[in-house]
């Protein structure tokens, strides 16, 4: 790449950089670009550019690999069911252990070893994120109900948001775990995406971006060059009765939903395995996901 061609792409970034300034980023971390070590950092560079020139970045990271590993390596294994893994005591602690111990350290100290001001929280920091235990039915043959006991699997109903402004005021890149506390001192593994949207409701943020390993919904879950760029709040239900939003993609997309609902500006679903996936989205004309509004 030659200097031209790398000025041509600060002019393109520059009348975006100008419009988002000031703006209230929520980046929900997670999929292959947690794993992968080159891709981590890209995007832990990624973020930092976002805060040197005035956006405001936070994160939600998920985990859910890596709390399979470690419960791989003590011998204990999973049961999920409708993709919610049932929860014991002892994955509890685990799942803590690993989100909260390991990961958001690690994601703490390779923004700060970049020169950034990172500070690692979980939900039970200051309240931010309370819980109860996810209720969840299953219909049986007969049409009867069963109920189904997710253990410590939460589902959040109340948001305090007070810690991550201050944060934001002083300069700070919060770090967030997805485990919640309850009003009865119980911690709950709550799912990752659905923190980040709520917390961008919360927020107001300007924008959400979900890192996901696919490149965001498309029209052909076969064709990759089917990629819809733009997708208004009102033609979800459609989308997903036709099949074209299917499987995994329907509670990024429904908690996409939820966030605009609650004040978001505008979420992004993008692929994380693309280097410097959050840049190309943001600071280009293309964009390279699908944006929800």
């Amino acid at each position: 790449m030659n200097n031209i061609t790398k000025a041509n792409i600060l002019i393109e970034a520059l009348p975006y950089i100008q419009k988002f300034s000031g703006s209230t980023v929520v980046i929900k971390y997670g999929g292959h670009a947690m794993v992968d070590r080159k891709l981590k950092e890209e995007v832990m560079l990624d973020i930092l550019l976002l805060h040197s020139v005035g956006l405001r970045p936070v994160i939600v990271h998920g985990g859910g690999p890596e709390i399979n590993s470690m419960l791989q390596r003590v011998g204990k294994e999973s049961t999920f069911v409708q993709g919610l893994r049932i929860t014991d005591k002892e994955t509890m602690e685990i799942a803590a252990m690993v989100l909260v111990g390991k990961l958001n350290t690690e994601i703490v100290s390779l923004l700060n070893g970049f020169g950034g001001k990172a500070v690692g929280l979980s939900g039970q920091d200051a309240c931010l994120f309370q819980a109860h235990k996810k209720p969840l039915q299953l219909e049986n043959q007969d049409g009867s109900l069963e109920e189904i006991d997710l253990g410590y699997v939460g589902e959040i109903k109340k948001v305090a948001p007070g810690i991550i402004i201050s944060l934001l005021d002083q300069g700070y890149i919060p770090v967030i775990s997805p485990i919640a506390g309850s009003e009865d001192g119980e911690s709950y593994n709550v799912n990752a995406d659905t923190a980040a949207g709520i917390l961008a409701g919360a927020l107001k943020a300007d924008k959400l971006l979900i890192l996901t390993d696919v490149k965001g919904v498309l029209k052909n879950i076969n064709d990759p060059a089917s990629l819809i760029s733009v997708i208004a709040r009102d033609e979800v239900p459609s989308l997903i009765s036709e099949g074209v939003i299917q499987g995994g993609m329907i509670p990024k997309v429904e908690c996409a939903v939820e966030a605009l609902q609650q004040g978001t500006g505008s979420v992004h679903i993008i692929d994380g395995r693309q280097s410097h996936a959050i840049l190309l989205e943001l600071f280009t004309d293309g964009g390279i996901g699908t944006m929800l509004v």
